[in-house]
């Protein structure tokens, strides 16, 4: 777009310097006056292609041709267009001081308008066929892949995963908003020096510190390394679907600390700051750090590898362990009655979780099923090894915030319940159960969760989603 100043500066262009139009209001003062007063403003062309004034206005429009042009150069085209509009609707007699101003202006956004047209007639399109490379064909479904695929990334049909495009439909469909969820009582509650007790105190400030950063970190991990690298337009929908869900939590999160008037420094910063959480925190983000690099690209074995760690790591590690001991905390808080609106943001947003472990279980098994030879006996060995490191990071922060039996649970009963949440995810993934003969010690929260069908939860909605309205905790 060319500005201004290059218009003016441009030898091709009539002469608007400072004397040159002092010039021009000099001789042409004396035809505005003169002008008839049912004249109309008028553009002609002149044989060197250039525009100039023919007719003017009524004598009230005496003002100066150098008045005109400066605020000419102040006029957008909607400007001139509802000038023009105004100005044509008046009789002769009425046109106003402005005219000559609209007419100057009208003149050089008509010859600027010419340029831009003429810019765009030789507008290079080579720029489309770098971005789809040697794909100039309709992409069909054999053409695409989860990853390294080479065919056009901006069609988004035909669909080969049908689940990918249908999670981001249910997700969809599902929307809330935190502000929806009535937090009164909470406040309350948190206000009242009786209210709650020290250790349940320190449940919700340790789990409202990590969970405002963990989703963070996991929103940061989908923007800027698993939507580059993932190579299929429907499952690149719901990542972009997944990565705004993130910001909801974190607004959720926000919401809360806000609401119950915490520190918000203190929050914040305990995932630097408190070793238990900044231990999590620093093992997910090792392995986002090489993906993150702009220059990092999949199609060797071992960067194919490095993208499968990463997916293991975020959804079936961060999202798939990382956030059972704390949301299950606060749920447990929400069946007693105590911050009920904390326990119902939680509970949405764990049902989100649950949609998005699900679909990035099913991403890393469609890359094993495309790339079997990335599944072999080291990688199978090296994500037990990821899994089973989440589980004991995530046992010691247990024990870290709850150091004596609260809310009907402690750090005994959550080391059995993580160890049976990772017997499941490495079953999701095809690895063998690591505890053997552990059960569920909470099954209150297979009916909050709703464990048994992560893989079709939206399938059914009795009380199990409902936007805008409160969730049942029976």
């Amino acid at each position: 777009m060319i500005s201004w100043d290059e218009f003016y500066e441009d030898p091709a262009v009539p002469d608007v310097s400072a004397a040159s139009v002092e010039r021009a209001s000099t001789n042409r003062q004396a035809e505005f006056r003169k002008a008839d007063t049912a004249g109309a403003m008028a553009l002609v062309g002149g044989s060197d292609g250039s525009m100039q004034l023919s007719r003017a206005v009524s004598e009230k429009a005496a003002g100066s041709y150098a008045d005109a042009i400066a605020a000419a150069k102040t006029m957008t085209a909607m400007d001139i267009a509802s000038s023009a509009d105004r100005d044509l609707a008046e009789p002769p007699a009425g046109r106003s001081d402005r005219t000559v101003t609209e007419a100057a202006a009208e003149l050089v956004n008509q010859q600027i308008m010419q340029r831009i047209q003429n810019e765009l007639k030789d507008l290079d399109t080579s720029a489309v066929e770098h971005e789809i490379g040697e794909w100039t064909e309709r992409v069909t479904v054999d053409d695409k892949r989860m990853i390294n695929c080479r065919a056009d990334l901006n069609q988004l049909v035909p669909f080969k995963y049908d689940w990918a495009w249908q999670k981001y439909l249910d997700g969809c469909a599902n929307h809330w908003m935190p502000q929806e969820i009535n937090m009164n009582a909470d406040i309350a509650l948190w206000k009242n020096p009786n209210g709650l007790t020290a250790d349940e105190r320190m449940i919700v400030k340790r789990n409202l510190g990590f969970f405002s950063t963990a989703d963070s970190l996991v929103a940061n991990n989908l923007v800027l390394a698993l939507y580059r690298l993932i190579t299929n337009p429907e499952c690149r929908q719901y990542i972009l679907r997944q990565a705004f869900e993130e910001a909801i939590h974190t607004q959720a999160y926000q919401y809360c600390i806000e609401s119950l008037g915490m520190d918000e420094g203190e929050i914040f910063n305990m995932y630097h700051e408190v070793p238990s959480v900044a231990k999590k925190a620093s093992w997910g983000l090792k392995y986002t750090k090489e993906l993150n690099d702009p220059n990092f690209t999949t199609g060797t074995q071992e960067t194919d590898k490095a993208l499968l760690k990463n997916l293991i790591a975020f959804y079936c590690c961060l999202e798939g362990i990382f956030f059972y001991c704390g949301f299950s905390q606060i749920l447990s808080m929400g069946r007693r009655n105590k911050m009920t609106g904390t326990s119902e943001q939680f509970q949405y947003i764990l049902r989100d979780e649950s949609m998005h472990l699900n679909f990035g279980i099913d991403v890393i098994n469609q890359i094993k099923i495309e790339n079997p030879h990335l599944w072999d006996d080291a990688m199978k060995r090296e994500a037990t090894q990821m899994i089973l490191q989440a589980t004991q990071l995530e046992i010691e922060y247990a024990r870290d915030t709850m150091p004596r039996g609260v809310l009907g649970m402690n750090a005994v009963m959550m080391e059995e319940y993580l160890q049976f949440i990772a017997n499941r995810r490495l079953v999701q993934i095809g690895l063998l159960e690591q505890f053997k003969g552990v059960k569920n010690p909470f099954p209150w929260m297979s009916e909050i969760m709703d464990l048994r069908k992560e893989k079709n939860f939206f399938e059914t909605r009795v009380i199990e989603y409902q936007t805008g309205g409160a969730l049942s905790w029976e």
